[in-house]
């Protein structure tokens, strides 16, 4: 637990999510196996130790907007145990010479004090962490950014703790700073599979015919998770709030008006349901109105109903298995 009286300057630094906020990722098969074998190695420390290595403690998330980089991180420190302090950058940045670096030296002076560990995630790591600079254009700014960094590595270098940084623009951050994360992740745009049970996921208590979410995905080949959620739940919203407002409640009129108020992040790409609109085939595909049972769309073939999406169905990462149980 934090003592009271750091955890007010602790949140100076950015928001404290606890496990329990906690949600499950749906991870594709290479970032799955990437945090498997850091888990497990984490979970051998004494095996390590005795082959004279300790488990790796910093990774760097990459990826473009959107496809998941704190849900991950936060799931991550859930597996742990750990609260996680997400770190926003403008804490840090200010007008005066000097305090970026002072800063960042607090930040990890009030982490080491803490009685229990705490987890930290560094977002938009690239604003903080970028390459120093020696132009000689703006002396005093580039003196200053590059004593921040300097701060950032003698921190790192000190801090014994879990730290995960993230970023939108890998070819940004400095080298130095690069090498001191021993684990690098790059969370590219989920695969077909993926995209399926993200679907599910987000369009639940609703569900749809394998046929239509194969259809989906198709449609939103290269769309991010964040954009993905948001589609769904718009169109969620429409279902609640649409007879209310007296508008059109076809799937046409529907799916019109969430592609018009949902768009993607300009750096991910824009998939084919944004380019297609109305006119994307997978849309036609999705039985309408939208039922929470398979048996209640009369047309659709009579099958098993699918998984609940935040059960078996969610990939999961495996939990620590402690001495005496048979199972963690």
């Amino acid at each position: 637990m934090f003592r009271k009286r750091d955890r007010s300057e602790l949140e100076d630094f950015g928001d404290i999510l606890q496990p329990t906020e906690a949600q499950e990722p749906i991870l594709a098969p290479p970032v799955r196996a990437a945090l498997t074998e850091w888990l497990t190695e984490i979970w051998a420390e004494k095996e390590l130790k005795a082959v004279d290595l300790t488990p790796r403690r910093r990774a760097l998330f990459t990826g473009v907007p959107g496809t998941g980089k704190t849900t991950l991180a936060h799931h991550f420190a859930a597996r742990l145990g750990l609260p996680m302090l997400v770190v926003r950058p403008e804490r840090f940045k200010t007008a005066y010479v000097h305090d970026s670096a002072a800063s960042i030296g607090k930040l990890f002076h009030l982490v080491r004090q803490e009685e229990s560990p705490v987890f930290l995630f560094m977002d938009e790591f690239d604003s903080v962490a970028s390459k120093r600079m020696d132009s000689g254009k703006n002396p005093v700014g580039e003196q200053d950014h590059n004593e921040t960094i300097n701060a950032l590595l003698k921190s790192l270098d000190a801090h014994t703790g879990y730290v995960v940084a993230a970023t939108n623009f890998a070819s940004r951050i400095d080298d130095a700073v690069w090498r001191r994360f021993e684990i690098q992740i790059d969370l590219e745009t989920p695969g077909h599979g993926e995209r399926r049970r993200i679907l599910r996921r987000y369009f639940a208590p609703f569900v749809l015919p394998d046929r239509a979410l194969d259809a989906l995905s198709l449609s939103l080949e290269t769309a991010t998770p964040a954009l993905m959620r948001s589609f769904c739940e718009h169109v969620k919203r429409q279902i609640v709030v649409g007879p209310k407002a007296n508008w059109e409640m076809s799937s046409q009129a529907v799916f019109a008006r969430v592609v018009s108020s949902v768009q993607p992040h300009p750096d991910a790409g824009k998939p084919r349901l944004w380019s297609l609109g109305i006119n994307d085939p997978g849309l036609a595909s999705v039985p309408w109105p939208l039922a929470k049972s398979l048996s209640d769309y009369p047309n659709e073939e009579k099958g098993v109903e699918q998984p609940d999406p935040r059960g078996s169905n969610v990939t999961q990462l495996p939990t620590r298995k402690r001495e005496g149980n048979s199972d963690g």
